[in-house]
């Protein structure tokens, strides 16, 4: 979608929408808007919408009202981003191909009118590419918004949800491909081409280069399928040189059956998206590089195919980890924790990272925990744990705080290696982010952040359609800005 400034109203455009908060009066629209809003039972409500029509010197108008709620709302930059979300999800498919914004009767900062702009963007994101027979009053029309009356600051904060709009999409995008068209290399090759000449840095490691380190665990859960895995790395150097780079590590299974462990048929199709800790690293990444962040951030993904072949990993199979530590791998379907291990150690040899947070769709247990409500977040720093549920709340990628400790290392303690990669039933969540604990330096503040029940959603929400949600890249890019930046 293109978001226009201007400062006269385009002709020929039907559609004219304009931003309200709750209880404002209407006074200055057609009478029949004015009565008929509250008869709609219409009040100004975050993301409410009311629709109507007006002649206007001899042409037919098309009239949206969407409310941003109280001016004084705690939550107020998404709740105006809520009421920019909303007419993109009402008109995105309605035959309008143009809309008039006008942003000057809700009394908005910059920063919100961008935030305005931004659910307006994020919301009208889609997929049709493979849709080759859809009938023409779905497809998606509305491709530009002009925006009027935007206060003061609004343009260059816009540059900046521009380029966290952009990210959002990069992740929606990665989440939504079919496995067929995404697997380990060609999402390198998705990466390499969004982050060309952004000035980033990439590193990829392929097979031999990994056995070479050492990496039997994330080796041992792709070598069941035809699909070579890979390690993919992104350096952004904006902060002060020599300084720490803050690190992210995602989980890209680009598609898991559970290998020999194999997961029943029904909803197995959904496992395209158990590269949803990867597609949020890659995406949140593309925003802080697009967005010149002033920090100095690395994302590292580990990139694989889980498949059951006459070669995949064996149930009761012992592999070596790159830090040296013996894994007895009881379940073949726990293959995540095997992927981030690896990922995990190499992103700290190699990087020497301030603090390190992981993102994976990693448990069933913790849709059983939170639902599709929050993310769950483990740590061994209070203060790390407490920052990125801060950044999830401005975001609203939001996270609840799960506990480990010690007393979870014997439900995960193997009879014939150093680790078994399940534990019992209970607390599956907990003994899943205890397994990785296991490869955090001593000293090294971590974090991860279990995502499973986030990445992808079987109906709407505020600011996705059905489909890929783009949560954690958001998290990613605000966490960094109110922790890393100067």
């Amino acid at each position: 979608m293109q978001i226009l400034f201007t400062d006269t109203s385009p002709v020929n455009v039907r559609l004219n929408a304009r931003i309200v908060n709750q209880g404002d009066a209407l006074n200055d629209l057609d009478p029949a808007l004015v009565d008929g809003a509250p008869a709609a039972r219409f009040k100004g409500g975050p993301g409410q919408v009311f629709e109507g029509f007006a002649m206007d010197a001899g042409s037919l108008k098309r009239i949206a009202i969407a409310g941003a709620g109280e001016p004084d709302a705690a939550k107020r930059r998404l709740n105006v981003e809520r009421a920019g979300a909303a007419l993109a999800a009402k008109y995105l498919r309605s035959g309008e191909t143009d809309m008039i914004l006008d942003l000057s009767h809700a009394d908005l900062s910059g920063e919100e009118a961008a935030a305005v702009l931004l659910g307006t963007r994020l919301r009208s994101w889609g997929y049709d590419e493979y849709r080759t027979k859809l009938a023409k009053e779905k497809t998606i029309s509305l491709a530009t918004v002009h925006v009027m009356g935007a206060p003061e600051g609004t343009e260059a904060a816009w540059e900046t949800a521009k380029a966290i709009a952009t990210g959002v999409e990069f992740t929606k995008r990665l989440i939504t491909l079919p496995a067929n068209i995404l697997y380990p290399e060609s999402f390198v090759e998705e990466c390499q081409k969004a982050f060309d000449g952004t000035g980033a840095k990439l590193t990829v490691l392929d097979e031999d280069e990994m056995e070479k380190l050492g990496m039997g665990a994330l080796l041992g859960v792709g070598q069941g399928s035809v699909r070579a895995s890979r390690m993919l790395a992104i350096r952004w150097d904006g902060g002060t040189p020599d300084e720490k780079p803050t690190a992210f590590v995602g989980k890209g299974v680009t598609f898991d059956t559970g290998g020999i462990s194999l997961k029943p048929p029904p909803g197995m199709e959904d496992m395209k998206w158990d590269m949803g800790g990867a597609g949020a690293v890659a995406g949140g990444m593309l925003s802080l590089v697009l967005r010149k962040a002033k920090a100095n951030v690395v994302a590292v993904m580990g990139l694989v195919e889980n498949m059951p072949d006459g070669n995949a990993q064996r149930p009761g199979d012992v592999v070596t980890t790159m830090s040296g530590q013996t894994v007895e791998v009881l379940n073949t379907d726990a293959e995540g924790r095997l992927v981030l291990c690896d990922a995990l150690h190499w992103c700290q040899e190699e990087f020497n990272p301030a603090r390190i947070v992981d993102f994976a769709t990693l448990t069933g247990a913790m849709i059983i925990a939170l639902g599709h409500e929050y993310g769950g977040v483990f740590s061994n720093d209070d203060d790390l744990a407490d920052q990125l549920t801060s950044a999830g709340g401005t975001t609203g990628d939001k996270l609840w705080r799960l506990p480990i400790g010690p007393a979870y290392d014997k439900l995960i303690d193997s009879p014939i290696a150093d680790i078994k990669n399940v534990g019992p039933r209970p607390a599956g969540s907990i003994t899943a982010a205890q397994f990785l604990h296991r490869f955090i330096k001593k000293g090294t503040p971590w974090a991860h952040c279990d995502i499973a029940g986030m990445v992808f959603s079987d109906k709407p929400g505020h600011s996705w359609d059905k489909g890929a949600t783009g949560y954690g890249a958001r998290l990613i890019d605000q966490f960094v800005a109110d922790n890393a930046e100067g």
